[in-house]
């Protein structure tokens, strides 16, 4: 895909990119450049390490809203996909 960057910097991500990377309004991205290449990519979510029990959990440095049932199942589907998530 092309697009351009207008006359203000401004760059228009085509939305087949946009929904394959998850990026939907508001998301917070990081932009670097590396050996001649622009690279974006959504920012990770900053998490602090609790212990719960026996357990290490992450938990959000920021409230985010609960992944729906759909959501979960897509990323599950995703991991089996790649031969990371269980059978």
């Amino acid at each position: 895909m092309k697009t351009t960057i207008d006359r203000f910097g401004r760059l228009v991500v085509p939305r087949a990119l946009r929904e394959a990377a998850g990026i939907a309004p508001g998301t917070e991205l990081e932009i670097r450049a590396t050996d001649g290449r622009i690279e974006i990519e959504p920012a990770p979510l900053a998490v602090t390490l609790v212990k719960r029990g026996r357990l290490t959990v992450a938990v959000p440095a920021v409230s985010v809203p609960p992944l729906s049932q759909a959501e979960v199942a897509a990323a599950l589907d995703v991991g089996r996909r790649r031969g990371r998530g269980r059978t």
